[in-house]
């Protein structure tokens, strides 16, 4: 078998020089299906504990992904070692507007967080989990997972192409539509639809917005525009979300913003959309030796809709759990197990999501509040800054800031 501390250099689903036998055969410790933040730090996470890793995309890296691309301070911390950030800007100053009107632009003299595309990014996320030891299959479409249950010690992930690939544990991490999250029964309670166009601009404008985002609290309930400057790359990914459900209503908010910004006279290189999914607080984490991470679990930032910070950390307990689900002698150890993991997201990211879903619905009834809070006063923007930078977080300011807490209540009647 193919040492698993070094990458292939022929396709893991082609045949052995040796015996003709397949490269995927054998029992894996651990199977990562998806290779987006989530995937890879579990691969990674598993690997480096010296278990036999095998990560699966259906695409080939690296891939054009709908994302703005911010990494904030958690994700930033939760990066692997040595990890060198392909940043194409660094963010100081945020301009916010309330639906086009009253402007303000904001300074911080720290980072407030970088920019990414999202290609690069998750192409060295993949390159640092193969380093570390996971082998990566590409061009794998998985179909679903078969388990037993009881104390049988495999799970079975199947593909489209009739193969069947045998783990002790199972991480899925497959997107916001995942296969592995059905099996596992995960369920949503908030579904967003994200547009965003990719637009390349001229060297003078890509000068006037370096170092600048824009943020627009938008004229639909709980919706708001981005614009994050790609400056190496000479381009402004542009884009809105809203809840899902006036597809319509969306599509103008985009069009309207990008008319506003003075950027329609410019051709996307890519124009795209999405469904971002947030799990409801009881939706499973587990079943069986199967475990779900990022938006196959539907962790997200809710009221942000930031998934990458929450796709690093889900996914890198995720793989420590799963080493711990594949070494469990039998059920009931699986599911303590299983339960310790669940215990790890509750009560960190759980607790942000709570938070984060409580500022959605104060910020849904009264967006100008908010708007006046972080342009006026300046406790609320540098707790904006410092939640950016990774220092606090929407829990930790609501635990410890009445003036929040009065913020949250007062707009949430």
């Amino acid at each position: 078998m193919t040492d698993s501390g070094s990458s292939l250099d022929r396709d893991p689903l082609g045949s052995s020089e040796n015996d003709g036998s397949d490269l995927l055969d054998g029992v894996w410790d651990v199977v990562v299906v998806g290779a987006g933040p989530a995937g890879s730090s579990a691969a990674y996470a598993a690997a480096r504990q010296g278990r036999r890793v095998l990560l699966l995309d259906k695409a080939e890296h690296p891939r054009y992904k709908t994302c703005g691309g911010g990494i904030i301070g958690p994700s930033r911390d939760t990066l692997p070692e040595d990890f060198k950030l392909p940043l194409q800007d660094r963010i100081h100053n945020v301009t916010f507007a309330l639906n086009g009107r009253f402007s303000r632009t904001r300074r911080s003299k720290r980072m407030l967080f970088g920019l990414v595309n999202r290609d690069e990014f998750d192409l060295r996320l993949v390159q640092s989990a193969e380093q570390a030891g996971a082998v990566l299959a590409t061009g794998v479409t998985v179909s679903g997972v078969e388990q037993q249950g009881g104390d049988t010690r495999t799970v079975v992930v199947t593909t489209a192409d009739g193969r069947r690939i045998e783990a002790r544990a199972v991480v899925g991490a497959d997107g916001s539509a995942s296969r592995i999250g059905r099996h596992v029964g995960v369920t949503f309670d908030q579904i967003d639809l994200g547009l965003e166009a990719e637009i390349p601009v001229p060297e003078s404008v890509v000068r006037h917005w370096a170092g600048t985002i824009h943020l627009d609290w938008g004229p639909l309930p709980g919706s708001y525009g981005w614009v994050f400057p790609k400056t190496e790359s000479g381009t402004l990914t542009v884009g809105v979300i809203s809840a899902r459900g006036d597809g319509e209503a969306t599509k103008k908010y985009l069009q309207d913003y990008i008319r506003r910004l003075g950027l329609s006279g410019f051709t996307p290189l890519v124009e795209s959309g999405h469904l971002t999914r947030c799990r409801a607080e009881d939706s499973p984490l587990s079943r069986g030796r199967v475990l779900v991470a990022g938006d196959a679990a539907g962790l997200l930032e809710p009221w942000t809709r930031e998934g990458i910070s929450y796709a690093l950390r889900s996914g890198r307990l995720a793989g420590e759990w799963a080493v711990r689900v594949a070494e469990a002698g039998g059920a009931a150890d699986v599911r303590r197990q299983a339960l310790n993991y669940a215990f790890a997201i509750k009560a960190g990211l759980g607790v942000e999501m709570r938070a984060g879903k409580l500022m959605l619905g104060a910020f849904e009834k009264r967006p100008h509040l908010f708007h006046a809070a972080v342009c006026l006063v300046d406790p609320a923007w540098r707790a904006f800054a410092r939640t950016t930078q990774g220092h606090t977080t929407f829990a930790q300011i609501i635990r410890d800031y009445r003036a929040a807490r009065r913020l949250a209540a007062v707009a949430g009647r």
